[in-house]
């Protein structure tokens, strides 16, 4: 399944490359949004929470409210996952939270999990040169992707699995390391970092893998229609 991206930034619809260069920006937030209403699901994610710089919190709980929705981006509290979850969205997503001193936060994920469930729980593991990156992919910690997906897999309903060499890049994402994500968790598992085509989406949902899809869309590289267009 292919699931279509809303990245929030200083109020605007944004496309990044490797996480810091703009590539794309549009003002028009309802455009997307309308856009993308018919599609099962769509990732919403609060890049200036994500980073420290900000939120877009009110524009969040907006398509919270119009959209199916998983949301993430600066979700370092359960009251915020909880805001979240009461404007509409159907999950929330946890990255950097999920790690303390270099290694999983166990004890957070699971207050996590009692709070708001497991099924409403997405576990975001992102990789950058082989090791989990987080703050922003700015800091890169001494553990791998599988290793991370293995100490998280009894508090979250799902993960998110970010290719972040691949990320905006356009030259597609890397499949084998996706895969080795798939084969560590009987969990769900969604992928983004650099998907590009139809054919890339097709390899990974026959692996069982949903595929997160930002910049090929906005570019047009990749002509998309919800299911049943």
């Amino acid at each position: 399944m292919l699931i279509p991206a809303i990245d929030l930034k200083d109020g605007a619809v944004v496309q990044l490359v490797q996480g810091e260069r703009l590539a794309i920006r549009d003002d028009d937030v309802s455009k997307w949004v309308h856009r993308f209403e018919r599609f099962p699901k769509v990732q919403v994610i609060d890049l200036d929470a994500a980073m420290g710089t900000g939120d877009n919190l009110a524009i969040v709980r907006r398509i919270a409210g119009q959209l199916t929705c998983r949301v993430g981006g600066g979700v370092r509290t359960i009251e915020r996952a909880l805001d979240i979850l009461a404007a509409g969205a159907t999950a929330v997503i946890a990255g950097s939270a999920l790690f303390k001193g270099g290694q999983p936060d166990i004890e957070f994920a699971r207050r996590m999990a009692d709070a708001i469930g497991a099924d409403r729980f997405i576990a975001a593991v992102d990789s950058k040169g082989g090791q989990v990156v987080v703050n922003g992919w700015k800091t890169s910690l001494p553990v791998t992707a599988v290793d991370a997906v293995r100490a998280l897999e009894p508090y979250c309903g799902e993960f998110l699995y970010t290719h972040v060499d691949a990320e905006g890049l356009m030259q597609g994402t890397n499949i084998p390391a996706i895969l080795d994500v798939r084969r560590a968790t009987s969990r769900r598992v969604t992928a983004a970092g650099g998907i590009t085509t139809q054919e890339e989406i097709d390899a990974l949902d026959a692996n069982g893998v949903d595929s997160v899809v930002g910049m090929a869309v906005y570019t047009g590289k990749l002509r998309v229609n919800a299911p049943g267009d």
